[in-house]
């Protein structure tokens, strides 16, 4: 009995699926890891931003420490681990904080290559 055009196309889907199912992965690896690229990014600017606040304020004396402390205040110990703040300047203040992007996950493997926040303030007067 000869089959109907529906039956000989039965598996031909999960077949398709599974062929595409590679690239599929593939390629959501690769968005997840540009979200992660850009997340990292967004905590270097917001890191320096909250050290130059901080450090404006600051008593010269205390600055350097006022910097350093609110430039890792809000990260997570998976950015932190990695994480240099450095802060610097009189009267225009600035910090920089370099931060390492993960691979895949947070706190696990970086990728070599740093990402970099860059904030400056005037210094608030007496």
């Amino acid at each position: 009995m000869p089959r109907s055009a529906r039956q000989r196309d039965d598996g031909q889907v999960t077949i398709e699926f599974l062929g595409m199912m590679p690239t599929i992965i593939v390629t959501l690896i690769a968005l997840w890891q540009a979200v992660l690229v850009g997340y990292t990014f967004i905590l270097a600017g917001n890191a320096a931003d909250e050290a130059v606040r901080k450090a404006t304020a600051a008593e010269p004396g205390a600055r350097l420490a006022a910097c350093e402390t609110a430039g890792l205040k809000h990260l997570s110990e998976a950015w932190r681990s990695g994480a240099e703040v450095t802060c610097g300047g009189s009267g225009y203040v600035t910090a920089d904080v370099t931060l390492q992007v993960p691979i895949l996950f947070p706190g696990t493997l970086s990728v070599p290559i740093p990402v970099h926040g860059h904030a400056g303030a005037v210094e608030e007067a007496d």
